[in-house]
């Protein structure tokens, strides 16, 4: 069994997005915290809070997964831009205590030029000053395609950025199926092999989140484009693989697929049928 939403629109609110998921046919979704370009984000409603809080509790939502603006960048060379993510990043720690216990996805960020070492040591630098020991939120490392400089294009280089965070409790990882097919990871051809890459460098108790993508661009491209489900490289059948992988079993799986709502809940539904 997994959960199965797509990404939805969050400027209506906590209880439009859980009746959206409901209507899509999904039991977990995404959202943007703010603006993906970053900017000020609304104010959260106790009241609408607690009124999604009801429809996940009625439809047995898996936990749901908050994904950081793609603007923000916590290891450039630019110093006001680290501090922008880093302002970012800690008003939405304290946002996603809002709803308890989920998770909070980001880019890692691009080095610009800095070197991956040096990429690596200012995002997990960043990482340990707006993680609290009382959050119950886990933020997600996503996994990248290493498009330009990008940090998280390797197993090992998320393995390196996780153990220097101070609260291993509070860190895991997102896989994208886009993005690591992108880096050069055969999940057509060897799904098994590279789930037991994962385990072994990083560990799949890490791993709390996927990415489900097809993607437009040949294994190894590093180009991080999403396709629909089955009608890109990887493909139906190594999609329905992922889904029904022993290993997978129990997490969140969401789509990010270039499509509409109708497209997203004939998605969800097919998905549900390769689980039956």
């Amino acid at each position: 069994m997994i959960y199965i939403g797509s990404h939805i629109s969050s400027s209506k609110g906590y209880r439009a997005m859980g009746k959206q998921a409901v209507r899509l046919g999904g039991d977990t979704f995404a959202f943007f915290t703010r603006n993906p370009r970053g900017g000020k984000a609304k104010e959260i409603s106790e009241g609408d809070v607690l009124s999604y809080l009801e429809i996940a509790q009625e439809y047995h939502f898996g936990p749901i997964v908050a994904h950081a603006p793609y603007t923000m960048n916590p290891c450039a060379a630019k110093e006001d831009i680290r501090i922008f993510a880093k302002e970012m990043m800690q008003d939405d720690m304290k946002r996603m205590e809002y709803t308890p216990g989920n998770y909070y996805n980001f880019h890692p960020g691009c080095h610009v030029g800095q070197g991956t070492e040096k990429g690596i040591e200012l995002t997990s630098r960043m990482l340990n000053e707006i993680i609290m020991p009382e959050q119950t939120t886990i933020v997600l490392i996503e996994t990248m395609s290493g498009k330009g400089s990008e940090i998280g294009r390797t197993f090992e280089e998320i393995r390196e950025l996780l153990d220097r965070v101070t609260r291993q409790d509070k860190v895991g990882v997102c896989l994208d199926t886009c993005h690591v097919w992108d880096g050069g990871y055969d999940i057509v051809g060897d799904l098994d092999g590279v789930l037991q890459k994962f385990d072994d460098v990083i560990g799949l108790a890490r791993l709390k989140a996927v990415h489900l993508n097809d993607s437009m661009n040949e294994r190894g491209a590093h180009k991080d484009r999403h396709q629909k489900i089955g009608q890109g490289q990887i493909g139906m059948e190594a999609m329905k693989r992922i889904v029904n992988h022993p290993k997978l079993q129990g997490l969140p799986f969401i789509l990010e697929t270039p499509n509409d709502d109708e497209g997203w809940a004939k998605e969800i539904a097919m998905i549900r049928e390769w689980l039956s």
